[in-house]
Order: structure tokens, then sequence, then C-alpha cells
């Protein structure tokens, strides 16, 4: 199967609208304010935007109910919180939204807003929605590169991710329950990420604080780049790039959508389509 096209590739038509699309934009947060120090990035309201303009276009070629059908019976991703905390709270010390809250209130102020995007999704028809939170956040090599003493992670924005991950799982299954249906499924991305780093061996990883490709301490540093430190065996490393995990990482936290148990609410994948399957 290809890779979906981003929304707005030029390819972006005719038979390609029919596959899906990508409507995600790097630096983006639940929050409108994350990710100013960027240039030209789609907001969330914007990609919501997007999503509906796609319906539209979508259903001038296959018509309004065949478009509902395909919308409703589409898989769709979402994974929004962490650059709300590394780009925005943590930023800087003493950023305005630190000032502003404290970090139970800034957590709950996300996981509400969040649900907020959630229910537009659902407005616009999305039924089968995948939800993740953040990964282990204190862990990311850029963040232990600016914060940590000895290579270990960095308490405090452990601290946000166990607070913030919790409470979307919970606010899902609220969802779930108000609709009469399970709608989201929310993926424990926290913990499945956070098993690499703390039983490396049992997934056959060696390197866990550092970046595979990347600059300066802990190559958690800049981008991954010509100028760039690469390592030598990239299966061995969780991390690819100072935030990011390597792909063999994420054939794993992709094996445990599909298959796991342990960090999928109310069902995994494999679950998922075996239901849609029974309906068919």
């Amino acid at each position: 199967m290809d890779p979906l096209l981003p929304y707005l590739d030029p390819e972006m038509y005719g038979k390609n609208l029919l596959k899906g699309a990508n409507f995600a934009s790097a630096g983006i947060g639940i929050l409108n304010d994350t990710g100013f120090q960027f240039v030209n990035i789609i907001r969330m309201p914007h990609q919501l935007m997007f999503f509906e303009e796609y319906q539209k276009r979508v259903a001038a070629i296959i018509g309004r109910e065949k478009t509902k059908k395909l919308v409703n019976e589409a898989l769709v991703m979402v994974t929004c919180g962490g650059n709300d905390f590394v780009n925005n709270y943590y930023l800087v010390r003493n950023s305005l939204r630190s000032v502003e809250y404290k970090l139970p209130a800034f957590v709950r102020l996300l996981t509400n807003e969040y649900q907020n995007i959630l229910m537009r999704l659902y407005t616009l028809g999305a039924r089968k929605v995948l939800v993740t939170a953040t990964g282990p956040l204190g862990c990311a090599p850029s963040v232990i590169a600016l914060r940590s003493r000895k290579g270990e992670c960095v308490t405090e924005l452990q601290r946000a991710a166990r607070l913030f991950n919790p409470q979307v799982t919970a606010m899902i299954g609220s969802l779930n329950k108000r609709l009469g249906s399970d709608v989201f499924i929310s993926a424990q991305a926290h913990h499945i990420f956070y098993d690499f780093i703390t039983k490396p061996k049992a997934f056959g990883f060696e390197v866990t604080n550092k970046a595979c490709c990347g600059q300066g301490p802990y190559n958690g540093m800049g981008l991954c780049n010509a100028l760039s430190h690469l390592c030598p065996d990239r299966a061995k490393y969780v991390y690819w790039d100072g935030y990011h995990p390597t792909e063999r990482a994420n054939r794993l936290i992709v094996k445990e959508l599909f298959n796991g148990t342990k960090y999928m609410k109310p069902m995994n994948l494999s679950t998922l389509m075996s239901i849609d399957s029974n309906k068919a």
C-alpha cells in the first residue's frame, strides 16, 4: 500500500483523492499558539477545514452518499500534544503558558481542547479514530541534550507526559460512552515507546538516549542533514533524530497498534478490522 499523499500535494486529485490524504503539519499542537516560532505551519483548525474541503472534492467525484460512507469507514489517525509541551510550555524558562498555568491545569486545558478537536472530527463524519497523545517526552535526545546532566530522561517532561496521557485515555473513554459507540481508540504511545527505553534488550535495541542522526550532545541537536553524524547501525537505535523513532521502532509501534492488548483501549486495530469484516 502506497503512503497517503499530503492533502496539498499537486498530485492530490482524481483517484488519488479516493485513497485518503495526510493533513498533518510538523510543529503544530493542540493549541493554536504552539509552534509560533515556525513559519508556514498548518494549525489544527486549518487541517480540519481541509478535511471538510477534501470531502467536498471527493463528493464531486463519487457523490455525497458514497463520500459519507467512505469517510465513515475510513481509519483516521490523530497524534497531538507533544509539541504543546516541548515547543510551548517548556520552550523557554517562564514561558507565557507556564506562567499562566501550573502543569496540572495546563494538562486539563490540553485535554479539553483535544476533546474539542476529536468531536469536530466526529461532526465531520469520522467514525474510526485512532488517537495518541505523547511519547516519553523527557527521553527524547533533543530534550536530554538540553536539560539532562548524565543522559537520563528529564523528570519534569516525563511528569508532563505521565499526567497528560492518562487523562487523554480517560477522556476518550468518556467520549465513547457519551456517543454510545467505540468511535475513538486510544493508543498509549508513551507506554509503548517507554518500554523500548527501559527494556531495550527485549526489543533488540542497544542505544536509547542518543539519536542515530544529528549533532552535538547525544546527537540531539539540529536537524538530520549532510553535516550530521550518522550512526553505523540504525536498527540498534530507538531514536532516528532528536525526537522521532527509527524505522525499526516505528514498525514495533505499528505491531502494537494492530495486535497489542495492554496499551490499546478499548481494542486494537486488528479487532476493529475484524468487527468491520463481520459487518460486511
